[in-house]
Order: structure tokens, then C-alpha cells, then sequence
């Protein structure tokens, strides 16, 4: 009997090393993005103030500018109708490529997260910010931002599909950059609180990284086909 749990505990250590990397990276990337949203919803939830949100809405209105307005304009069209159209360009190429897995995880990471996003605005039913008359305005729910939500779930999906190539800094380094544009877009043009931004990025994050855990389970990576087993 000893010896049986003596295997057994061999057994099991060895797969925690091999795989105890790979856990604690799915902990952190799905984790913090997590605890993230949840200290946020909390707080909009019981209607709390964010001692950030009100001072950069006020600094980015007295940015303003024409030239400005038209720049943000086109970058938070970008963060919308431009994010629909390349993912549906993705996921076309994809399936032409036969690529099923890599269009599963697009497909389910990009619906999901419009479908969570707007749960997620029903559910904490927050007000746009007021405090100047915007010229894009907007009157659904504000928390969480549905152009950061869905320009960050593009991010993750590009990374973590080229994150096994030479190409995965320079995909990493200009969809963070648009991201972020996207998300001061929002908050330049008044319709939305920093706040409602930090909770679509952490959102997005959460939810992509959780559908890559679920459709490629550890041991496979995009692009890469599976070992065909060899006769004995």
C-alpha cells in the first residue's frame, strides 16, 4: 500500500512541474483581470465615487480641440465598427484556412464578450458621466465600456494567437497601443468614466484568456496540429 502512494505522490509532483508554470500564469492572467473587475463592479454597484474618474474626465475636456475631436472621433469608431470588421475578417480567413480551433476560440471570445458586456451593463445600470454635452453621445449604460471591452478582447485574441511566433511583441506592442487610444477616446469624448474603461480591459482579459484555457486545454497551441499517434 505504501508503495502504491509513494508512485501516486511521484506521479502527481512530476505533473505539478511540468504543468505548475503554465497554472500559476492561467491564475494570474485570468486572476488579477478578475479581482480587478470585482473591486470595481463593487464599487459602482453601491454607487461609489472613484477619486480618479471626475478629475480626468475634466482634464481631458480642457484638452479639447477640433482637431482633437475629429482624431477621436475616427479612433472610437475604430474601437467599434473597425473591431467588428476585422474580427469578422479574422474568423472568415480562419475558416478558410480550416483552422477550426483558432476559429472557435475567435468566435466564442469575440460573441462572448459582447453578449457579457452587455449583461454587464443591465446588471450595475450606470449612468453616462454629465458633466458636458458630448459630441458623440451615447445613451445606453456606461460600466463596464463596451469599446473597451471589445477593442481589449481583440488584443488578447491577436496575442495569444501569435504569442508562439516572432511576431507576438510587435502584435502585443500596436493592439495595446490601440486599445488604449480606443479607451481615451471614450473618456475625451465624455461618454464614459476611466472607470468604465478599467472594467471592459479587465473584463475582456478575464473572459478571452478563459475561452484559450477552455478551447486549447494547456497542451495545445494555435497553429499547431496534434501528433498523430504511430502504430505499435
Amino acid at each position: 500500500m505504501f508503495k502504491v502512494f509513494a508512485e501516486g505522490g511521484r506521479l502527481i509532483g512530476h505533473t505539478l512541474r511540468r504543468i505548475g508554470w503554465r497554472m500559476g500564469l492561467l491564475f494570474v492572467a485570468i486572476g488579477l483581470p478578475m479581482w480587478g473587475f470585482a473591486e470595481l463592479g463593487e464599487e459602482v454597484h453601491e454607487s461609489e465615487s472613484f477619486v480618479f474618474d471626475t478629475p480626468l474626465l475634466l482634464h481631458a475636456q480642457a484638452a479639447s480641440g477640433p482637431w482633437l475631436d475629429q482624431a477621436f472621433l475616427k479612433i472610437t469608431w475604430a474601437g467599434y465598427q473597425g473591431v467588428i470588421v476585422f474580427n469578422s475578417v479574422l474568423l472568415i480567413v480562419l475558416l478558410a484556412l480550416r483552422r477550426w480551433r483558432e476559429a472557435t476560440f475567435v468566435g466564442v471570445a469575440v460573441v462572448g464578450s459582447a453578449l457579457l458586456n452587455l449583461a454587464t451593463k443591465q446588471a450595475f445600470g450606470r449612468a453616462r458621466p454629465t458633466l458636458w454635452e458630448s459630441i458623440s453621445p451615447e445613451d445606453t449604460f456606461s460600466f463596464p465600456s463596451g469599446h473597451a471591452m471589445g477593442s481589449m478582447t481583440l488584443v488578447t485574441v491577436l496575442v495569444l494567437l501569435t504569442w508562439g511566433t516572432r511576431g507576438r511583441w510587435p502584435v502585443l506592442i500596436i493592439t495595446a497601443l490601440f486599445a488604449l487610444l480606443v479607451g481615451l477616446s471614450r473618456i475625451y469624448l465624455g461618454v464614459h468614466y476611466p472607470s468604465d474603461i478599467l472594467g471592459g480591459w479587465t473584463a475582456a482579459i478575464a473572459w478571452t484568456v478563459g475561452v484559450y484555457a477552455a478551447v486549447f486545454r494547456g497542451h495545445r497551441r494555435p497553429w499547431k496540429t496534434p501528433e498523430t499517434p504511430q502504430p505499435d
